[in-house]
């Protein structure tokens, strides 16, 4: 006789609020990479760099994450 006790899938059991949030953000990233894979030029000062939109997109913002995260620790008294 098969036993009438019901098996949860182990890998949703173990899937929380924020596991799925960071699973839609992983999701939203890569249709972002795939949709933004045009070149582009950017240039600074006597500099110019060719690469991908999403590759500028995502330096940029690691850019502004970490002057972010600079300015705003705050020094002990």
């Amino acid at each position: 006789m098969a036993d009438s006790t019901t098996h949860r899938n182990p890998v949703l059991s173990r899937m929380t609020p924020g596991r799925w949030l960071a699973l839609a953000l992983v999701v939203l990233a890569v249709i972002f990479i795939f949709q933004n894979t045009a070149t582009t030029s950017i240039s600074l000062a006597w500099l110019t760099i060719d690469a991908a939109l999403w590759l500028v997109l995502l330096v940029v913002f690691a850019i502004g994450w970490i002057a972010g995260w600079l300015l705003g620790r705050r020094k002990p008294d």
